[in-house]
């Protein structure tokens, strides 16, 4: 009787600490050869750890990793490349000014010049464009490429440095509908050709559409292995969250209000003095979600720090209850639009959001740290600053809920929910918010929908930014479309759908 042949990728009995915090335990995992396999979790679960130590980012404290059915040491990215495991990041690794064949060769030069191995990569490159639908112009430079073609020059980079088992870290999260199915179809032509695709990623439906098998983890261990064919969407979040999840956003229809924010010819430009937003125009009332959907670099991300303060204006006006602020500087910076009862939850909440190295009880108060009820006579009120931040981390279940443990110590959903909750606890009159739930886990994000609905309910006005198409579709009252700084069409939830929505956002409708 034949042997099956042994897994592409098997992890088994793999532990690793970070401290006190047991981030695996016991994971045991196999994929098998040739086919598309998701990871999914919980933020904090601990499915970034197991992949970081299959690419030699980290080193597991036990445990071993096995390719083909062989025991390998993999210390770093250049070991796991030698083994044929490559690893597309969520945020890709690429030289905008240089040019795609120069972003490939980079560290993989080869030859005694750089002519004679720019020539042999050039013609191994338009083989694999050729055979895996993975087009794109090789002497154009990356940073002139749409997000969708970036990311094809990262696929590109791990097949042409010997990539079998290729690692994917949420590779949808920046693409539009039609992106994202160009993307399927070149995992699938992969896989078709034998090649072994992992996927990491928080999308459930993007799980049973595109993947053969599933492992799912929950605070560090993997609680199954399913074939993806014989389970659901609700029975995969009930065992990533460990209980019932509700897949859908509850919410009566809006009630609007007076206008809270509204917005004229408005004018942006970026740190170079290219013009992002071009002449843009909107209002949000109270009580409305208005949604902001768009490609990521199409000026959403300019529009949101200007009306936050954070970028200044070229042009145009900004009313706040009627109040023009843009004529008023004085009261158009970040820390007078906190006093005017203006929230922001910012796209980038490490760069933005946060400062890392500071202990969560400290970001919890972030922008706020001047009020009375943190400040004695002389000193701060610590009592204060740790008793705000406990209720927090109990209100958003935020974990481990340790208000003295370093912001950069937490996952980025547990990171997410300390700005949101330092922000949404304000009982802000304008919530500012952008792209609330990247990186975010299923039952975390069923938990941020809830909030921004009730907030809603409240008679608050919320202008939402975000890459997601369903949160758009779910949570906006109001959907406007961004494209290259200007906004091309409005519609509500009830005209849209993915398809429309996707065209738009691409320029074409």
């Amino acid at each position: 009787m034949t042997q099956p042949p042994p897994p592409a990728l098997e992890a088994r009995g793999v532990n690793k600490w970070f401290g006190a915090n047991h981030a695996n335990r016991d994971v045991s995992l196999a994929v098998p050869k040739g086919t598309i396999h998701g990871v999914i979790g919980e933020n904090g679960a601990g499915k970034s750890t197991i992949m970081s130590i299959v690419y030699g980012y980290l080193p597991a404290d036990s445990g071993e990793i096995l390719v083909d059915g062989r025991p390998v040491s993999v210390k770093s990215p250049r070991d796991a490349l030698a083994v044929g495991i490559g690893m597309v990041h969520q945020h890709f690794m690429l030289v905008d000014p240089f040019t795609v064949i120069e972003n490939v060769l980079l560290g993989a030069e080869g030859g005694v010049t750089l002519a004679a191995g720019r020539d042999r990569a050039r013609k191994e490159l338009i083989h694999l464009a050729r055979e895996y639908g993975l087009e794109v112009d090789l002497d154009r430079p990356v940073g002139e490429l749409p997000v969708g073609a970036q990311q094809r020059v990262e696929i590109l980079k791990a097949l042409y440095r010997g990539a079998d088992i290729l690692i994917l870290d949420e590779p949808t999260g920046v693409l539009t509908p039609q992106e994202t199915d160009h993307l399927f179809r070149i995992l699938r032509a992969l896989r078709e050709q034998g090649k072994t695709i992992i996927i990491i990623t928080h999308k459930l439906r993007e799980i049973m559409e595109l993947t053969d098998n599933v492992t799912v983890m929950h605070r560090g261990e993997v609680v199954a292995n399913v074939r993806t064919a014989g389970t659901s969407r609700e029975q995969l979040a009930e065992l990533m969250v460990g209980r019932k999840v509700l897949l859908r956003v509850e919410k009566t229809p809006a009630n609007p209000g007076p206008v809270v924010l509204s917005v004229e010819g408005l004018r942006v430009c970026d740190r170079s003095g290219v013009e992002r937003v071009k002449g843009v125009g909107f209002t949000v009332r109270a009580g409305e979600i208005v949604g902001i959907a768009g490609v990521s670099g199409n000026g959403q991300s300019e529009l949101l720090e200007a009306l936050a303060g954070m970028r200044p204006i070229a042009a145009g006006t900004v009313r706040l209850r009627g109040e023009d602020l843009a004529g008023r500087p004085g009261l158009f910076n970040a820390r007078a639009l906190r006093r005017l009862h203006v929230g922001h939850v910012p796209e980038d909440r490490q760069r933005v959001g946060l400062v890392t190295s500071f202990e969560a009880q400290e970001c919890a108060i972030l922008g706020y740290h001047d009020e009375a009820v943190y400040n004695g006579r002389v000193l701060m009120d610590r009592a204060a600053i740790l008793s705000r931040c406990e209720s927090e981390m109990e209100a958003y279940d935020v974990r481990p809920r340790d208000p003295t443990l370093r912001a950069a110590n937490f996952s980025g959903g547990n990171q997410q929910k300390i700005v949101l909750a330092r922000e949404m606890e304000r009982n802000p009159d304008l919530l500012l918010v952008g792209q609330p739930t990247r990186g975010v886990d299923i039952g975390a994000i069923e938990f941020i929908h809830k909030r921004l609905v009730a907030l809603r309910d409240q008679g608050k006005a919320i202008l939402l930014v975000s890459v997601e198409l369903d949160e758009i579709l779910s949570l906006s009252d109001r959907i406007l479309v961004m494209f290259d700084g200007h906004l091309v069409g409005e519609v509500t939830p009830e005209q849209a759908d993915e398809r429309r929505l996707g065209l738009m956002m691409a320029g074409a409708a």
